[in-house]
């Protein structure tokens, strides 16, 4: 396989090997889809947990006792208070 770098990702690697933490440019590149492919698994159990909250939230039926109102004088008194500080 070959990949076509930009020349200031070039450089990075560059840096890296010559820091001393990298042997070469291959093992910067497995570093950084190890990375990459943690990102990704991060975000999909991120995805994973929001979608079970809506599941929840949809079948926990209609919301009893909320009030747009004291929803609004409520965001309205923290907004006061972090401007104060």
């Amino acid at each position: 396989m070959q990949v076509t770098l930009t020349p200031a990702l070039e450089a990075l690697i560059r840096r890296k090997i010559e820091s001393g933490l990298y042997g070469d440019a291959s093992d910067v590149v497995r570093d950084a889809l190890r990375l990459l492919a943690a990102r990704d698994e991060a975000e999909a159990m991120r995805l994973d947990v929001l979608r079970l909250a809506l599941v929840d939230g949809e079948t926990s039926g209609l919301a009893t006792g909320f009030s747009f109102d004291r929803l609004n004088e409520e965001l309205d008194r923290r907004s006061d208070a972090t401007a104060r500080t």
